[in-house]
């Protein structure tokens, strides 16, 4: 996590982000990502507002480095950019939100995330690969699929998941995801897969037929999030590996070829 409170921080992350920070709520969670300039994945992130401060939910491994690439945006702004140790966690399988936690924004089923609550009464504590599985299922990519700067958001389907404002105004990045989503014809989606075969390694090749129509991105046992080219999976057999076969498993959130 990380706290961002000041006069300025709207303002600040409004010129930054793909999302609309000047009008979060308190309470309030939105997907947002913070871009290069050329347009590419470098933070994913939700916004969450606390009372007239914001914090920021990002991947544990990203934090520090999301505090120093904000501080250095950061120039005369009023805001106070500081790591947090507040936990964060997320519930799912039920019908009504445990006190404190908050709708997760981005496709239906994945449930609520709350920060600095403790665990619900009653409910079973899982671990962090049983939320990937339950993540995974749905269809939804995560911090792990990204590739390290390989991938534009709306590859990601953050256009799809509430986590672009395209009316926003300007942001770090806008140019590409802009021209991106005028042209309407999207290449590459992700999606997860199924693989009828042992589990490859991330980065692995997907082929259909003799084109290459995708690429590995992260696998939890017999499923797999990838980057399929939309364009291609009609060409022939889907296949990896030594010949394996493998399906794109469409979520009714993301309809085929959009």
């Amino acid at each position: 996590m990380v706290s961002l409170n000041g006069p300025d921080w709207r303002d600040f992350l409004q010129g930054l982000i793909t999302q609309d920070a000047l009008t979060l709520a308190p309470g309030e969670i939105r997907l947002a990502a913070l871009l290069t300039p050329q347009g590419r994945l470098l933070f994913d992130l939700f916004l969450v507002g606390q009372g007239e401060d914001c914090l920021i939910d990002c991947a544990a491994t990203d934090r520090q480095a999301l505090v120093d690439r904000l501080t250095l945006y950061r120039l005369r702004a009023k805001v106070d950019i500081a790591a947090s140790s507040a936990p964060v966690l997320a519930a799912w399988g039920m019908a009504d939100p445990p006190a404190d936690f908050h709708p997760d924004p981005r496709a239906p089923g994945l449930g609520f995330r709350g920060y600095g609550a403790a665990p619900p009464v009653g409910v079973s504590v899982a671990d962090e690969a049983a939320y990937d599985g339950h993540r995974l299922s749905l269809g939804v990519p995560a911090t792990a699929d990204w590739a390290g700067l390989a991938t534009y958001p709306i590859e990601a389907n953050f256009d799809l998941l509430h986590g672009i404002d395209f009316k926003k105004g300007c942001f770090v990045g806008q140019e590409t995801t802009s021209r991106m989503k005028r042209r309407g014809a999207i290449r590459s989606r992700m999606a997860p897969i199924t693989l009828e075969g042992p589990p490859p390694a991330p980065g692995g090749e997907l082929l259909a037929g003799d084109l290459r129509a995708g690429e590995i991105r992260s696998v939890q046992g017999g499923r797999a999030m990838a980057l399929l080219r939309l364009d291609r999976l009609e060409a022939g057999t889907l296949t990896y590996g030594d010949g394996h076969p493998w399906r794109p498993d469409w979520p009714d959130w993301l309809p085929r070829g959009d």
